[in-house]
C-alpha cells in the first residue's frame, strides 16, 4: 500500500532559487537621477520656502538671545537651531514631502540627526567667521545657515522623508 500512495503524489519541481532582492543605486548615481526630475526642484524650492521661514526664525531668535538677553553667541546658535528646527519638521513633514501617512516618530528622529549634522557644519562656519575672521555675530550666523542648507536638504530629501 504504501508504494501505492507515493505513485498517487505528484513530483515536486525543482526549487527555484530565492527572487533577487533590488539593488539600490550609489548615492552619487541616485542623486544624479534626482537632479533631473522636475519635481525634485519643486521639492527643493518648497523646502528654501520652509528654510526661508527656518532662517527668519533662527535669526530672530539668535539676535534676541545675543544682543537682548546677552547670552554668548555659541549658546544661542544652539538655542535658535531648536526653535527654528522644529518649525522647520512639521512644515516640510506636511508641505514640502507630504510624508503625512508615514508615522512621525522615526521621520523626526531621522530630521533631526540630519539637521543636527547640517547644524555642526553651520556651527563651524559660524565660529570660523566670527572668531577668525571678526564678522559680527548676526551677519555671519546668516552666511553659516546658507553654508549648511544644501547638505540639509540632500540629507532630508535622501534619508528622513525619503521622497
Amino acid at each position: 500500500m504504501p508504494n501505492d500512495l507515493r505513485a498517487e503524489v505528484e513530483p515536486r519541481a525543482p526549487a527555484s532559487p530565492p527572487p533577487e532582492t533590488p539593488v539600490r543605486p550609489k548615492l552619487r548615481v541616485r542623486v544624479r537621477r534626482g537632479v533631473r526630475q522636475p519635481r525634485n526642484w519643486l521639492q527643493f524650492l518648497r523646502f528654501g520656502a520652509v528654510g526661508a521661514t527656518g532662517y527668519a526664525v533662527n535669526l530672530l531668535v539668535f539676535a534676541v538671545c545675543v544682543h537682548a538677553i546677552g547670552i554668548d553667541y555659541r549658546l544661542s546658535a544652539v538655542i535658535a537651531w531648536v526653535v527654528s528646527v522644529l518649525n522647520n519638521f512639521w512644515l516640510n513633514r506636511h508641505w514640502t514631502f507630504g510624508s503625512k501617512e508615514a508615522h512621525p516618530f522615526p521621520q523626526a528622529v531621522r530630521f533631526f540627526a540630519v539637521s543636527a549634522l547640517a547644524f555642526g557644519f553651520s556651527y563651524v562656519v559660524l565660529v570660523a567667521l566670527v572668531s577668525g575672521v571678526g564678522v559680527p555675530k548676526v551677519p555671519a550666523q546668516a552666511i553659516a545657515i546658507v553654508a549648511g542648507t544644501p547638505l540639509n536638504f540632500v540629507g532630508q530629501k535622501l534619508w528622513s522623508f525619503k521622497a
